[in-house]
C-alpha cells in the first residue's frame, strides 16, 4: 500500500488534448503523441500518481494494464472538467474496511468533519489582511458555530449550521467581487465556475487516494447515499475546500481570474478553452501546497476508521 514517503515523490499531471492525440506506453514511460506522431509529453510511470486527461484522446489497452502495474490512475474529463471515467489503480478486496463502512450508521463523524470545515473557513477569513468590522464579525460567528458542533446534534441540525456558515463565509471571502451567492453546478457567474473547477480537481485527488485504501467511495458518513454520487469523497474533501476558495480570491485580486476569460453558452458561464491551462495552474499549485497534508489526512482517517476509534480521535485537516 502507498505510504506518505512514496506519495511525496508522485506527480499529478493534467493533459489538455488536441484532435488526434494518443496516450501510450513505452519503456516504463507514458507518452503523449500528436496526430503526426511527434512526442508532446513523456513521463516515467514510477513517478505518476494520477494523470488527468482533459478532452478526447486515444488510449491503448497496454497503458491501462501498466496503470494497474505501476499504481497510477487515469482520470478522463470533458473540456468543462466533468469527470466521466477513472481507470487504473485501485485497491480491491478490502472487505473488512467496507464491512465497517456499511455498518456505520451514526452522525458523529460527519459532525466533526463539518466542524473541521467551518474552523478552516474561519482561518481563511483570519488570513485576509486589512479586515473590516464585517469580516471580524464573520470570524466571530464562524467560531461560535465551531463550538456549537461540539454538541451531539441531529443530522438536520448539523446541516442547518453548515448552511448558516456558508452564508456567513462566502459573502466575506468574496467581498472583492459582486457576490450573488454560492450556486454549485448552476454556473451563473465566473467566480462560481472557477470554484467548481478547483473543487473538481480536489475531488479527483481525494477520490484517487481513497481508492488506494480500498474505500467504497460511494458510501459516505455525512452526505447521504445517492445514485452514482461519491458521497465519501464529498465528505472528506469538505475541510479542504477553503484552500480553493482562498486561491480564487487571491487570483481575482492578482488579475489571474477575470470575467473576460469566460463566455456564456445557453445561459451558463464557461471558461474559454484557451484559458484552461492557466486556471489549472494557479488552482493546482494551491492544492499541491497541501498535497502531503491531504494524503496524511486520508491515511489517518483510514487508520481511525479501521480501528473504530473514538470520534474524539478523528484526524483534522489544518489550514495554515
Amino acid at each position: 500500500m502507498l505510504n506518505a514517503n512514496d506519495f511525496k515523490k508522485k506527480q499529478i499531471v493534467f493533459l489538455f488534448t488536441n484532435e488526434g492525440d494518443k496516450l501510450s506506453f513505452l519503456n516504463d514511460n507514458i507518452i503523449v503523441k500528436n496526430k503526426e506522431g511527434g512526442i508532446k509529453y513523456q513521463s516515467t510511470c514510477y513517478r505518476l500518481f494520477m494523470i488527468c486527461v482533459v478532452g478526447n484522446i486515444s488510449i491503448t489497452s497496454g497503458l491501462i494494464q501498466r496503470s494497474k502495474k505501476f499504481g497510477f490512475s487515469i482520470c478522463l474529463m470533458t473540456t468543462t472538467f466533468k469527470v466521466y471515467e477513472i481507470l487504473g489503480a485501485r485497491m480491491e478486496g478490502n472487505t473488512l474496511l467496507r464491512k465497517h463502512q456499511y455498518e456505520y450508521t451514526e452522525n458523529d463523524i460527519g459532525r466533526k468533519i463539518e466542524q473541521n470545515k467551518i474552523k478552516n473557513q474561519s482561518q481563511i477569513l483570519k488570513n485576509i489582511r486589512g479586515k473590516n468590522q464585517i469580516m471580524k464579525e464573520g470570524i466571530e460567528l464562524l467560531d461560535k458555530m465551531v463550538v456549537q458542533l461540539e454538541q451531539q446534534l441531529e443530522y438536520l441540525e448539523v446541516m442547518g449550521i453548515e448552511g448558516n456558515a456558508a452564508r456567513v463565509y462566502f459573502s466575506r471571502v468574496f467581498d472583492n467581487v459582486d457576490w450573488k451567492g454560492r450556486k454549485p453546478r448552476i454556473k451563473n457567474d465566473y467566480v462560481n465556475v472557477t470554484l467548481d473547477i478547483g473543487y473538481t480537481m480536489l475531488f479527483n485527488i481525494v477520490d484517487a487516494i481513497l481508492q488506494v485504501y480500498g474505500f467504497d467511495t460511494y458510501y459516505g458518513v455525512f452526505h447521504k447515499c445517492f445514485y452514482m454520487r461519491k458521497s465519501l469523497v464529498c465528505d472528506l474533501m469538505e475541510p479542504i475546500r477553503p484552500v480553493v476558495d482562498y486561491q480564487v480570491r487571491k487570483s481575482i485580486n492578482l488579475g489571474q481570474c477575470k470575467e473576460n476569460d469566460f463566455e456564456v453558452i445557453n445561459n451558463r458561464w464557461c471558461l474559454k478553452y484557451k484559458s484552461n491551462p492557466q486556471y489549472i495552474q494557479f488552482l493546482m499549485n494551491a492544492i499541491l501546497e497541501y498535497k502531503d497534508d491531504i494524503f496524511l489526512y486520508i491515511q489517518q482517517y483510514y487508520r481511525f476508521f479501521m480501528k473504530r476509534k473514538s470520534v474524539s480521535e478523528i484526524p483534522v485537516f489544518i489550514i495554515h
